[in-house]
This record gives structure tokens, sequence and C-alpha cells, in this order.
């Protein structure tokens, strides 16, 4: 029997005004790994004052999460914002990130 490959999420975070983008199975757990500012945190949200998840959009699986996010992470900040306001759904996103 093949075993079920998780479902990995595409996620943007605002710390303290600045945004970081990156991908989990799961963005809530992933989120207070940030929060704790501990080993699973990542070194851009260390020291952060406030985190908070923005959007998270659930991608499919981690190929293909880590390419949205490299996408995502290359793109202006006012282009960011743009994206994650307008992609409610893989689709839409996918038209965005890749066209």
């Amino acid at each position: 029997m093949a075993a079920v490959s998780p479902l990995w999420h595409l996620y943007v975070i605002d710390c303290d005004g600045r945004l970081y983008t990156g991908i989990s199975t799961d963005p809530i757990r992933r989120l207070h790994e940030h929060r704790s500012g501990g080993r699973r945190s990542a070194r851009f949200t260390r020291g952060a004052r406030k985190l908070d998840l923005l959007w998270h959009l659930p991608v499919g699986d981690r190929a293909l999460a880590q390419r949205a996010e490299y996408r995502l992470r290359r793109l202006q900040r006012a282009d960011k914002l743009s994206v994650i306001r307008r992609a409610s759904c893989w689709a839409k996103l996918e038209d965005m990130l890749f066209p």
C-alpha cells in the first residue's frame, strides 16, 4: 500500500512589518514554532516581537510548494501583498506565479 503524501501549504507571516514566506504541512503549528524563537524557528523570524499569520493556501506536494515559495519570495513586497489578496485558491495562485 502506497503512503499518502501530506498536503503542503504556502504561507506568509508578518514579522514586525516584514514578510516571511514559507511552506509547511501545518501552518498553525509552524507559526507556533516561529513564535517560540527556538531552534525550529527560522532565523528571519527570531527576535521579532510580533508574528502574525497573514495568509496560507494548500498547494499540493512538497516539490510544488517549494517552487511556489521560491516564486513568491522573489516578488517585491507590494507584489506579494497583491498576490495574497487575490489568491483565494491554488488555480489563481498558479496563474499568478507560473504564467
